[in-house]
């Protein structure tokens, strides 16, 4: 978490840990499917309701696939970042918008009364 903050600073930026996406490719529970496990950050937009990137450490974690193939393994990789995202973006949008909004609202006007300036987030 450290690294991450470090990274990308507090502001816009989330951290999820142990975190899975699995992918089937038959309607048999016991063959067909990866899954990939992740931990990283994700990045929104200004006004904290859009993801706008990540930066996630992904890993393949289990498969009952006996067809998998390395450049799969790497273009679905490619695809648990993109599923992140999206599904981040549905967290946003099943959450408060409004008390969101509120508070960018409240930070804005901090720190017009500090003459532009908000703690560290300058």
């Amino acid at each position: 978490m450290q690294r991450a903050v470090a990274a990308h600073g507090t502001r816009n930026t989330y951290y999820l840990g142990d975190g899975a996406c699995t992918f089937r490719f038959t309607n048999e529970p016991e063959r067909g499917w990866v899954r990939f496990s992740f931990q990283g950050t994700v990045l929104t937009d200004e006004s904290d309701l859009k993801a706008i990137g990540s930066d996630l450490e992904i890993a393949l974690d289990v498969e009952t696939c006996d067809w998998l193939t390395q450049p799969a393994v790497a273009w679905l990789a490619v695809s648990v970042k993109h599923a992140v995202e999206a599904e981040f973006d549905r967290y946003i949008a099943a959450g408060d918008l409004a008390k969101a909004k509120e508070r960018l609202a409240r930070e804005q006007a901090s720190s017009d009364a500090a003459g532009g300036y908000l703690g560290m987030n300058l």
